[in-house]
C-alpha cells in the first residue's frame, strides 16, 4: 500500500481555516444586516410577467429602473432571455392590510407606462403572508435538527457514539460554511438555499461513512497500530474515490449553473461551495475530531483509575515498594565429609559420599519454608532460602 498522508499531524491548520471561514461569515452577517431573505420567510408579493418582445426589445436594466417606484424588491430574468420574462419580488409591508392588490396594480401601471399599454402581461402572482412566513421558516428549522439527530442515531449504531458525533459536528460545519457564504455574498435565502443545505449534508455524511467504515476495518487489520495511524491510513486509502466523486459531481453542477436561473442559479452555486466543503470536511475535520475525542477519553480515564488505584497499578493490590524487594540469596550447604581427590579433567572436584554423615548434617539444618508457586517464600528469620538437592556422583580415580 502506498503510504499514508499524515492528516492526523495537520490538523490544528485545518481546524483554524475552518475557524476563520466561519468567522467571516459571522462578520459578513453582522455588517449587511443578517441574510437576504426572500419572501418565503419575510412575506410579501411574487410576481412573474412577460414583456412582449414584438412590441420593444427591452434590457433587465430597464425593468429595474422602470419599477423603482415600488421601494424595496428584487428582479430576476427567467426562461429563454428571448421571451423577455421577468419575476418580481415585493416585501411586504406589514401594516398595510390592502398590500397585495394595491402592489399588484401598481406594478402593472409602472410597466405599462414604461413600455406601452398592452405590452405587459403578468403570468403569476403568488402572495406569502406573515403568518405562512413564519411557519415556513420554524418547519425549516424542525426539518433541519430532525435531519441531524437521525443522522446521528444512525452513525452511533453504525459506528460508536464517538463517530455519530463527529459526523453531526462535521455537518453543523458544512452548514454554518454554506450560510457564512451566503451572508458575505448576500445570496437571496429562499426555499431553494434549504434544499441546498440539505443535499449537502447527505452527500457529506455519505462520504463521511465511507472513511468511517474503512477505519472500523483497519482496526480489525491493524491491531498493533495506533489510532493515528488507523486514520491516516484509511484517509488515504479512500482518497481517490472522494476526488473522483466529488469531480463528477463538480462538473455537473458547473453544468446546471451556466445554463440555470434565477433560483436555480443560486442552488447551484450553493451545491459548488457545498460539494468542495462536503469534501473538505469528511477529510480535514470529521476524522480529528475523532482522534481528539479519543485522545479526551484516554486521559479522563488514566486519571480516574490513578485517583482510585494510585499511581503504577494495573489490577489488583498495590505492590511493594522498590526499596523492600530483595534477591533472594542462595545458602550454601555444608560440604559432606569425605576424602577429596584429584581434579578430573572437567575440573570438577569428586568427593567420598558418607551417607550416615550426609544425613546428620541435613537433619542439623533448619525446615525449609513451603514453596508457593516455585518463588523462594522467607523463612521465620526475614531471610529467603531455596532448598535444592544435589547428588554427588562418586568418580573414580
Amino acid at each position: 500500500m502506498k503510504k499514508a498522508i499524515n492528516f492526523i499531524g495537520a490538523r490544528w491548520i485545518f481546524i483554524a481555516i475552518s475557524l476563520a471561514m466561519i468567522s467571516a461569515g459571522v462578520v459578513g452577517f453582522v455588517v449587511n444586516g443578517g441574510f437576504n431573505l426572500s419572501i418565503d420567510f419575510t412575506a410579501g408579493l411574487n410576481q412573474q410577467f412577460r414583456i412582449d418582445p414584438a412590441s420593444r426589445q427591452v434590457a433587465i436594466a430597464e425593468v429595474r429602473q422602470a419599477l423603482a417606484g415600488l421601494g424595496r424588491y428584487d428582479l430576476q430574468a427567467v426562461g429563454n432571455p428571448g421571451e423577455q420574462e421577468f419575476v418580481v419580488k415585493v416585501m411586504a409591508d406589514r401594516a398595510d392590510s390592502d398590500f397585495q392588490t394595491r402592489t399588484e396594480t401598481r406594478i402593472l401601471q409602472l410597466l405599462e407606462t414604461a413600455f406601452g399599454m398592452g405590452s405587459v402581461a403578468i403570468q403569476a402572482s403568488d402572495f406569502v403572508g406573515p403568518r405562512y412566513s413564519q411557519e415556513l421558516a420554524a418547519q425549516t428549522i424542525w426539518i433541519m435538527l430532525v435531519a441531524v439527530i437521525l443522522i446521528l442515531i444512525y452513525a452511533a449504531f453504525r459506528f460508536r457514539f464517538i463517530y455519530g458525533m463527529a459526523a453531526v459536528l462535521c455537518l453543523l460545519h458544512d452548514a454554518l460554511f454554506m450560510l457564512a457564504v451566503n451572508a458575505v455574498f448576500r445570496i437571496e435565502f429562499t426555499t431553494t438555499t434549504v434544499a441546498a443545505v440539505l443535499t449537502i449534508i447527505g452527500y457529506s455524511i455519505n462520504d463521511t461513512i465511507v472513511i468511517f467504515d474503512r477505519v472500523r476495518e483497519n482496526r480489525g487489520l491493524m491491531r498493533d497500530a495506533d489510532l493515528a495511524t488507523i486514520l491516516n491510513t484509511s484517509i488515504t486509502q479512500t482518497m481517490g474515490r472522494t476526488i473522483l466523486t466529488s469531480l463528477t459531481v463538480f462538473l455537473s453542477i458547473i453544468a446546471l449553473y451556466l445554463v440555470g436561473k434565477g433560483d436555480i442559479k443560486n442552488f447551484a452555486l450553493l451545491m459548488l461551495v457545498g460539494i468542495f466543503e462536503g469534501a473538505y470536511s469528511t477529510i480535514f475535520i470529521a476524522s480529528p475530531i475523532v482522534y481528539m475525542w479519543s485522545r479526551a477519553n484516554d486521559r479522563r480515564r488514566r486519571s480516574r483509575d490513578l485517583a482510585k488505584y494510585g499511581r503504577g497499578v494495573g489490577s489488583g493490590a498495590s505492590p511493594a515498594p522498590e526499596h523492600r524487594r530483595e534477591e533472594a540469596a542462595e545458602p550454601s550447604l555444608p560440604e559432606a565429609p569425605g576424602e577429596p581427590v584429584a581434579a578430573t579433567s572437567e575440573g570438577e572436584t569428586a568427593v567420598e559420599f558418607d551417607e550416615p554423615a550426609a544425613r546428620a548434617a541435613a537433619q542439623a539444618l533448619p525446615a525449609p519454608a513451603p514453596q508457593q508457586g516455585g518463588a523462594p517464600v522467607p523463612a521465620a528469620d526475614g531471610a529467603y532460602v531455596r532448598v535444592q538437592q544435589r547428588r554427588h556422583k562418586k568418580r573414580k580415580r
